[in-house]
């Protein structure tokens, strides 16, 4: 597991994000909340996206997945596979 450690968000400059050395521009839940609060119409997405908030929260990556089906209208099968990879492993986290 890849140490972690905090750095002030890339936009807002005030508020820290937990970060590894993979993240090279750290950015708050709150900067991209308007961002993720775009409209889904297709059910299967609606579903697939029925994540707890605190997930969004913690989890850049997740952020990035919903924003880019937001703005482009689909995801690839990577993209697909990695999101339902990285929910499961923080269930079983949480648990």
């Amino acid at each position: 597991m890849a140490a972690k450690y905090k750095k002030k968000c890339y936009r807002c400059k005030s508020k820290y994000v937990l970060v590894t050395w993979k993240d090279r521009y750290p950015v708050c839940y709150e900067c991209q909340e308007k961002e993720l609060s775009g409209e889904i119409t297709d059910k299967d997405m609606i579903k697939f996206f029925d994540i707890p908030e605190e997930f969004y929260r913690e989890n850049g990556f997740l952020r990035s997945i919903k924003i880019n089906y937001l703005r482009y209208g689909k995801l690839t099968e990577p993209q697909v596979d990695a999101f339902k990879k990285t929910v499961a492993k923080m269930k079983e986290e949480k648990e």
